[in-house]
């Protein structure tokens, strides 16, 4: 499975794509939307971790874009966020988003997340 991870922190994107690399996975990282973006468009990909706050192009109008594009809106996306609030959770569900976790996370719960959504929405590739 090819996993695509948008995170504008450095330590943090680093992390995830260690953890994700470690059980199994095809990890490709950027650090903003837009670059996640460009890059979803030429290399496809079959889940992506996405930072909500990041610069240029944040997570919900990556959201947005995958959503909105034939090739990618049935992909599964969760969003990563510092962001605690029920409203931001329910933002996020609203606009496209299978799963939500909130910063800090145990690794475990990430690849966890990651093996369900694998499970509900098995690659078609």
């Amino acid at each position: 499975m090819k996993i695509l991870i948008a995170d504008d922190d450095d330590e943090l994107r680093d992390l995830v794509e260690m953890v994700l690399q470690s059980a199994g996975y095809n990890v490709f990282a950027y650090p903003n939307g837009k670059k996640a973006w460009n890059a979803l468009q030429k290399n496809g990909a079959d889940l992506a971790v996405l930072d909500i706050n990041m610069p240029e192009m944040d997570g919900l109008e990556l959201l947005d874009l995958i959503r909105g594009d034939e090739r990618f809106k049935e992909m599964p996306v969760m969003l990563l966020t510092a962001r605690k609030g029920m409203d931001e959770r329910a933002k996020g569900i609203e606009r496209g988003a299978d799963d939500y976790l909130t910063k800090p996370f145990e690794n475990d719960e990430l690849v966890k997340r990651v093996k369900l959504l694998e499970q509900a929405y098995p690659a078609k590739g």
